[in-house]
């Protein structure tokens, strides 16, 4: 096990995390790809990762294996499935851990690059011992820690138990509503980081703010879903019922080549 906290001649920005295929130096966007086809988009467009997951109105859950195999089979780019089993908080049961460590399991034998995890006690700390498990299960996938830890009750302790549980990369807002409003929450995790472990911000990033992004947290990993709106080709459509709480059940939502494009074009220019 490396000393995470030694020097080299090039300096702490070269650290590399023994769990992970990317220094923390590394320029890239990781698109949230909510299925194949959106991971393949994802691919096309120049994004060095794809978190893929379902259900994006609920902030990402686990997608199908189907999903997973096939991201796996066909694409070249890095597959890094959420575990998450259903929307909402981040305390879970049992049974639902169980269901966690049935999908990491999953996950290794179709060959995924990492799997991202994020599980919270009641009282918002991280769940280290859970966490624990499911990092011993995955290995020796690498695991990142999603937007659970915007959620937690001390970032500056959350950030040390998750570079002391050897987490890679932990995916923030900065607790904000967006990536943009928490900038600054964000830039001083960058500095406590370190280079021990990658913040990656995410939550609202667009072509319009990255650069700002960029300048004012020093990060060097964003995180988008860069969807568009694809509209249905139903000809007939029933106006008098709906399948569920969405208002247009006439469209979809589908990772866009051309946001993922300008989006990895804007973070390349540093």
């Amino acid at each position: 096990m490396k000393d995470i906290n030694s020097s080299s001649n090039s300096g702490v920005d070269e650290f590399k995390n023994e769990f992970s295929n990317h220094p923390v130096d590394i320029w890239g966007l990781e698109v949230c790809a909510n299925g194949y086809e959106s991971a393949f988009n994802a691919q096309l467009g120049g994004a060095i990762r794809v978190e893929l997951c379902d259900n994006l109105a609920e902030g990402g859950t686990t997608p199908s294996y189907a999903q997973i195999a096939l991201a796996k089979r066909n694409l070249q780019i890095e597959i890094w499935p959420i575990i998450r089993p259903r929307g909402g908080d981040f305390f879970y049961s049992d049974f639902e851990f169980e269901l966690m460590k049935e999908e990491i399991k999953n996950c290794k034998s179709l060959g995924c690059d990492g799997v991202v995890i994020g599980i919270l006690q009641a009282d918002g700390s991280i769940d280290k011992e859970r966490c624990s498990e499911l990092i011993a299960l995955a290995n020796p996938l690498p695991v990142a820690f999603h937007r659970a830890f915007d959620m937690c009750n001390d970032m500056h302790q959350a950030l040390e138990d998750l570079i002391d549980l050897r987490i890679v990369r932990v995916l923030s807002s900065g607790g904000a509503t967006s990536a943009r409003a928490g900038a600054e929450t964000l830039a001083n995790l960058v500095k406590q980081a370190k280079g021990r472990i990658s913040i990656m911000p995410g939550a609202g990033i667009n072509i319009t703010n990255i650069q700002e992004l960029i300048q004012s947290t020093r990060a060097k990993q964003f995180h988008a879903s860069c969807k568009s709106y694809v509209p249905s080709k139903m000809q007939f459509r029933n106006t008098e019922t709906k399948m569920g709480s969405i208002v247009d059940e006439y469209q979809y939502e589908l990772t866009s080549v051309k946001k993922v494009k300008e989006l990895v074009d804007e973070i390349n220019r540093n």
